[in-house]
């Protein structure tokens, strides 16, 4: 027992439980799917961003541990403004692949992500398992699908028809399984389920938590040096084992 220990938890509380059960399956489904997709040169990839990254410099050097003390971080620092990480998790090879980090996550900024990660390779299958937010099922993004998958169908407009009326259309357009290119979005406040946030608690404890930078862009370069170390040294897959099924018991 360790009382002075606590953390945060989301409840998902889910209006459907058993179209949340199902949905938890798809996503574990395609999780367990990826290795097999990838020998014939699927890519399986998990997406999210990280917001609100701060550039911040300490203004004395931390002092480093010795026999009998801790390491101490000055406590006082000096901001340089934020960065955004959009990142991709390669669910099978457990590499950070394509990363853009900038100061914006807008619904063109996350389609030019995707778009980029594609042109990796421009010719294969992706998967991107994300999350909710609008800009992850926007009209920049189907419009891409549309152009990348060679589709000749008409969009209709944005609030009034066809693909791009709601975003329940537009989501049921990107997740169609036809598609060389797709998106399969997990149920509302299950962040657990998208492996990328597991990696963004790899970086904060190995970067940003005792980092010092002194701009944007030295914060920028360095999230980058380290998902390059990452990839070289220490990149797996995890052992994802759920399911989706509720235990037994």
């Amino acid at each position: 027992m360790k009382p002075h220990l606590s953390r945060y938890w989301l409840n998902a509380n889910p209006d459907d439980p058993d179209a949340f059960r199902a949905q938890v399956q798809v996503v574990c489904a395609c999780y367990q799917a990826a290795p097999a997709l990838s020998r014939d040169g699927a890519h399986t990839v998990s997406v999210d961003e990280m917001t609100g990254i701060q550039a911040l410099e300490r203004i004395a050097p931390t002092r480093p541990m010795r026999p009998g003390r801790v390491e101490r971080r000055e406590f006082e620092y000096t901001r340089h403004g934020t960065q955004c990480l959009i990142g991709n998790f390669d669910v099978v090879t457990g590499e950070v692949i394509a990363p853009t980090v900038q100061a914006t996550r807008t619904e063109e900024d996350f389609a030019g992500h995707i778009k980029r990660t594609v042109a990796t390779d421009p010719e294969a299958t992706w998967v991107f398992v994300c999350d909710n937010l609008t800009t992850h099922c926007s009209e920049s993004l189907v419009g891409y699908v549309a152009e990348a998958c060679d589709l000749k169908t008409d969009l209709g407009k944005k609030g009034k028809s066809g693909v791009l009326k709601s975003v329940e259309t537009r989501k049921d357009f990107l997740t169609e399984s036809r598609h060389r290119i797709r998106f399969v979005y997990v149920p509302r406040h299950t962040s657990w389920l998208n492996q990328i946030e597991i990696w963004f608690g790899i970086l904060v404890r190995r970067v940003i938590k005792r980092g010092n930078f002194t701009s944007t862009a030295d914060l920028r370069d360095k999230i980058l040096a380290f998902i390059d170390y990452f990839n070289r040294t220490m990149a797996k897959p995890f052992k994802w084992t759920s399911t989706g099924r509720p235990l037994n018991v």
